[in-house]
């Protein structure tokens, strides 16, 4: 975003941070790069495995290293995988923590304000441009990274050690739920610098109250779409789903009524004591990988509508404080 295009209060925003801006758009270019190259020399490694005629499975005489060789090169683009996950999960903290102190809460702090509503800026009309302007690079720069770690991620899926969609890490990093955590952030961040008006106290509620939420929404996450369930009778072989998660697996009658998981735990004829409850089937509920849009669809609407309320309730103080 060229400051030259742009006019008034959001101009100014990008000029006061345009240092912040250029490095923060360099360490994302560089996880992009990396990220890249990281998948090249996997793939490479792949070929040059293969050209071997050497198998991981079966290994003969004389490919023990060009095994290890190959597995250890697969193994780090799945730790790559791994911390890139978890630097996109912390990053929506790391833009409220910005928002909070040294876009809004310094400047609320050191009375720079002051000079921007005396130059017939009006308070909610710099709030906006100190949200419009973050927001926008946000959505832009995150839909970029969740985009190029979900590409990664699906070609870490044909390597040895690929990682599951359900896994933390790779559920948020993907899909569009990235975005609306990180707009989430941003809100917190805006709501805790006016609320506050002092920069180190307004990002430690910053970092508090993004942390709560995102336990929260852990915690509630299988819940927000119904599971899918199957049954296999008693006497049959019985799978678990491929590529499922929160895996629930228990007992139930023939009238379809569930038994409690402690209730032939401790018997000594288990067999006999599921028999005598009329356990009939087995059942399993999870979610298959086709759940992953509903789920991140679901989770994001929720992220957009509290982002939008805990905003609301920004510009509220703001004009409450200062008219």
């Amino acid at each position: 975003m060229s400051a030259l295009a742009l006019r008034g209060p959001a101009r100014v925003v990008v000029l006061q941070h345009r240092r912040a801006l250029w490095i923060t758009g360099a360490l994302a270019l560089a996880g992009i790069v990396l990220t890249g190259v990281a998948w090249w020399v996997t793939a490479a490694a792949a070929t040059t495995f293969g050209d071997t005629g050497c198998s991981v499975r079966h290994t003969v005489r004389g490919c023990g290293i060009a095994v290890r060789h190959f597995l250890s090169v697969e193994m780090y683009f799945s730790q790559l995988l791994q911390y890139a996950g978890v630097a996109m999960m912390a990053l929506p903290a790391v833009i409220g923590l910005f928002v909070a102190g040294p876009m809004i809460g310094r400047e609320l702090e050191d009375g720079i304000y002051r000079l921007s509503w005396s130059q017939s800026v009006t308070p909610t009309r710099w709030l906006a441009a100190k949200l419009a302007v973050p927001a926008v690079l946000t959505v832009a720069g995150v839909s970029v990274l969740s985009a190029v770690y979900a590409w990664a991620w699906s070609r870490g899926r044909g390597t040895n050690y690929p990682a599951q969609w359900f896994e933390r890490e790779v559920y948020g990093a993907m899909g569009p739920a990235p975005v609306g955590y990180a707009l989430l952030g941003l809100a917190l961040g805006a709501a805790a610098g006016v609320l506050i008006r002092r920069t180190l106290p307004a990002m430690a509620l910053t970092a508090v109250a993004y942390a709560a939420v995102a336990l929260v929404m852990n915690s509630v996450r299988s819940g927000l779409w119904p599971m899918r369930t199957d049954t296999t009778a008693l006497g049959k072989e019985f799978r678990y789903p491929s590529e499922a998660s929160d895996v629930s697996v228990g007992w139930m009658t023939g009238g379809g009524i569930r038994l409690d998981d402690a209730t032939c735990i401790s018997a000594d004829d288990f067999d006999g004591c599921m028999a005598r409850h009329g356990a009939a089937a087995q059942y399993v509920d999870y979610h298959p990988a086709s759940h992953f849009w509903p789920l991140q669809l679901i989770e994001t609407g929720i992220l957009l509508v509290l982002a939008a309320a805990v905003v609301a309730v920004a510009f509220r103080v703001l004009r409450r404080s200062h008219g």
